[in-house]
């Protein structure tokens, strides 16, 4: 500032001094006179060309200037670079937080204060059939038309969540979903949404699963507590005492059964997956697999004049079926499971066939054919859920738990292989399980006929081991 004065000063004199040499007194007058407005002049075009610049705020075309105005034009540019950095910087914020927003698996919808859409998410559009460029600015009330959103959104009390139906949800594939609303800001609110349809569906089979469980064993102990108040309270011969006795034991061997498989499944699901290193012969999975078969077929057909026919590969074929890497225990659990179903859903007299194919790409396929009552095409896809029976008479006259091909799925699931089922309804069923050939080694490659037109109603099992 004092230059600046020191300036101004300096240009008078200057100005004073020439007028004084050309004209005198008068001449120094009008020369200080003249001097004062060029200095004017020249500053008020410095001055505009500071202002021009503000009024448009680019920092890259700000003036260079020298003196006061210079000072004043490097200090608001310095303040326009960091105003702009800042926004920027906010900018980048707002986002980062709507992307994250965007990324969530929860529907996001902000109203404002009185109810309209000022942005969602994509997972919101998917919930309630929204168009987030059509739909801003317009009222929530009016899109979202369910009775039960319409009684919560009035009530005004948001404590709880209140569950929709599903804008995409079908008769067939139901979805649910869980609205709440969280006020915020200045008569703001927050809209979050979940889709619960699995939760619901797992609750569902929570609830089937313990009735299940609860029925499988309260039949028995039934059963049992009978027996135990008949033998306590009536005077029996040996005989009828023995009888009892027979029917009280079987009851207690099928709740053994029952707690067993369950035990299966719980170790099943809760273990590590089977490494590559444990190389077994599949010669002794299938020997003892026909040992169980016909062993089973010889109990129920104790009172038939015919049994099963069972046809496992010849012993060489056997010897030439290579190893499996796996967990023994598992392999052989699935493996017989396959059979014996077999055995126990095929009527005296009837055939099972069990065979071990090693494909072309080195695959192995382990497959079961039984020429019984066969399965209807709307059964196959749930057949291995727990407890899931086509015949519930029919099982527990075989002995069936209801968790064997429960017990099959996770087990070959876990191996990497493919549950595979066809079935024709009174001719017979297939069971297969398809092994990868990073699990199968030293097999010889046999080409099955049976694959080249796979039977009716093929179905390949790969739900959620959580089924």
């Amino acid at each position: 500032m004092l230059w600046r004065f020191i300036f101004f000063i300096a240009f008078q004199v200057a100005g004073g001094a020439l007028g004084w040499w050309e004209a005198g007194l008068w001449g120094a007058a009008a020369g200080v006179s003249i001097a004062t407005w060029v200095w004017f002049i020249w500053d008020f075009w410095r001055g505009s060309r500071v202002l021009r610049w503000l009024r448009h705020g680019d920092p890259q075309t700000a003036p260079s200037l020298r003196g006061m105005w210079g000072e004043a034009a490097d200090r608001a540019r310095r303040l326009v670079r960091q105003s702009q950095l800042q926004i920027k910087a906010s900018d980048a914020r707002l986002h980062d937080i709507l992307s994250a927003l965007q990324a969530s698996p929860n529907g996001v919808v902000l109203l404002d204060e009185e109810g309209h859409i000022e942005w969602c998410n994509q997972t919101a559009e998917g919930h309630f059939g929204f168009d987030a460029s059509r739909d801003l600015m317009q009222s929530i009330g009016n899109l979202v038309r369910d009775p039960d959103f319409t009684t919560y959104y009035s009530a005004q009390n948001f404590a709880r969540p209140v569950a929709l139906q599903g804008r995409s949800s079908t008769p067939t594939r139901p979805v649910r979903i869980s609205v709440q609303l969280y006020p915020y800001g200045d008569g703001r609110k927050l809209l979050l949404s979940q889709d619960i349809t699995a939760l619901e569906q797992a609750e569902a089979m929570r609830r089937d699963f313990v009735a299940n469980v609860s029925h499988e064993i309260r039949t028995p102990l039934t059963v049992l507590t009978g027996f135990v108040e008949t033998l306590q309270t009536l005077q029996l011969t040996e005989e009828e005492q023995q009888r009892y006795l027979g029917m009280m034991s079987q009851q207690a061997a099928r709740m053994q059964s029952v707690v067993q498989d369950l035990l299966t499944l719980s170790r099943l699901e809760g273990s590590p997956l089977p490494g590559m290193s444990d190389w077994m012969p599949v010669e002794a999975l299938l020997r003892r697999s026909e040992e169980e078969a016909r062993g089973l077929s010889a109990t129920l057909s104790v009172n038939q004049k015919k049994h099963h026919e069972i046809i496992f590969p010849a012993a060489e074929a056997m010897k030439a079926s290579g190893q499996i890497a796996g967990i023994v225990t598992e392999l052989q659990s699935a493996l017989t499971n396959l059979v014996n179903n077999a055995v126990r859903y095929t009527p005296s007299g009837g055939t099972i066939t069990v065979g071990w194919d090693v494909l072309d790409d080195g695959s192995a396929r382990f497959s079961v054919t039984d020429t019984g009552v066969g399965i209807a095409p709307e059964h196959i896809p749930r057949l291995t859920e727990r407890f899931y029976r086509v015949d519930r008479s029919r099982s527990r006259e075989t002995g069936g738990t209801g968790l064997g091909l429960a017990i099959v799925k996770h087990a070959v699931q876990r191996h990497g292989a493919t549950l595979q089922i066809s079935s024709v309804l009174g001719k017979g069923s297939t069971f297969a399980v398809v092994f990868p050939a990073s699990r199968v080694r030293g097999g010889r490659p046999v080409i099955t006929p049976a694959l080249a037109q796979p039977p009716a109603h093929y179905a390949s099992v790969r739900e959620p081991a959580e089924q």
